[in-house]
Formats: C-alpha cells, structure tokens, sequence
C-alpha cells in the first residue's frame, strides 16, 4: 500500500488545479494502443474532490485483481465516468495515433458535469477545455490513473469475448499484444477482421526477415 505521502504526490496536480478554482478536474487515459489486435479504449473520470482512493496507481502496475476491485470502487466514487471505444475499421483508417486521440475525446464527451480541466496521459486531446499533458501521468496522478484502470478492465472484459471467438489466438492472455505465441498463431492462421492491417503487415514483414 502506497504511503500517505505518496498518495498526496499523486494528488499534486489536481490539488494545484482545485486551489486555482478549477472544482471538475477530469483524468483520461487509453488502452490498446501498441496492440495487434482489437479495439482501442480510453476512459475519462472525474473524481470528488479531495478524495484519496488508496492503492490506485498505473494500472499495468496492478495485479487483475487488483484492478478490479479498483474499477468497483472508482465507479461508485467518481462523479462521472466515460469510456469511449473506436473500432478496428476506423484504426484502420485513420491510424492508431488518430483513433486513440479520437477514444480520448470519446470518453470525456460522456463525462456530465463537463469537466473544467483535463489531466492527459502524454497526449492532447482535440476540445476547447484547458488541458494538460503528463508524462507517465498514470503514475504521477491519481486522476488519471483511475482512467487508466477503467480503460484497462473495460478492454481486457472485451479481450476475454475475442477470445471466445477466436480462442486459438489466446487473446485473453495476451489482450492483443505482439507477444510470441500471437505472432505465431497469425503466422499459422492468418489474420481476423479484428486484427489492425498496419500493424499485421509489420509483423508479416519481420517474420519474412527472419527466413
């Protein structure tokens, strides 16, 4: 468990942000960006103020577990919570960089009350509130390190339905990574609909190279 001290320091943003006036400071963060396979997610949140939620931190970081019971309680504690999801079609189409600005932008439009304020996790998300990038923010603010856990567990629960439809990939093991058993099984089965094209094509490339 996370000491008090390191708590506040995951609060240090916010609490900078609530002295300014700012009562609305929402964290957002995305899933699935670096995958071969599935669909990008991202989540915004906004939580009360002052609120401390001990244990929360980068969600890769945190056991399944972990972050499910998280997500239970961020859910139960947040003001308001958004996900959004963009497609494999739309990836295809306007890139994986796009698509996850695109999730991000997504999620924070279902966020009520609006947010004043957006706390980012190393991107710029395309709207007219005062926003602010972060790098490693999922470890360095506890906003959006609740995001990050909401967008984890709302894709690795998608994750485990792939898998039911594709269970010789081990998508739910693997959540659509470039592990070696994924690379392995696209080279044997080739890919799915729901596999990204540029990603895939990279892949095919460096298995070639290696023959």
């Amino acid at each position: 468990m996370e000491s008090g001290r390191g708590i506040q320091n995951m609060l240090q943003e916010e609490t900078h942000l609530w002295q300014q006036g700012f009562e609305h400071v929402a964290g957002v963060d995305e899933v699935g960006r670096g995958c071969l396979f599935g669909d990008v997610v991202a989540a915004a949140v906004i939580l009360p103020k002052g609120l401390i939620l001990e244990g929360v931190n980068d969600s890769k970081k945190l056991s399944e577990k972990k972050r499910e019971e998280l997500y239970t309680v961020i859910m139960n504690e947040a003001i308001s919570v958004g996900i959004g999801i963009i497609d494999v079609p739309t990836i295809n189409e306007i890139n994986i960089k796009q698509a996850s600005r695109l999730a991000m932008r997504t999620a924070v439009r279902q966020l009520t009350p609006d947010p004043d304020f957006i706390l980012v996790d190393a991107e710029n998300i395309d709207t007219s509130i005062p926003q602010m990038p972060l790098i490693h923010g999922d470890a360095v603010s506890q906003t959006i390190a609740a995001a990050s856990i909401i967008a984890k567990v709302t894709r690795d629960r998608m994750c485990q339905e792939w898998d039911m439809l594709y269970p010789e990939y081990g998508i739910a093991r693997h959540k659509g990574y470039a592990t070696k058993q994924h690379r392995e099984m696209l080279i044997e089965y080739g890919p799915t609909h729901l596999h990204r094209k540029l990603f895939i094509r990279n892949v095919m490339l460096v298995q070639q190279e290696l023959f």
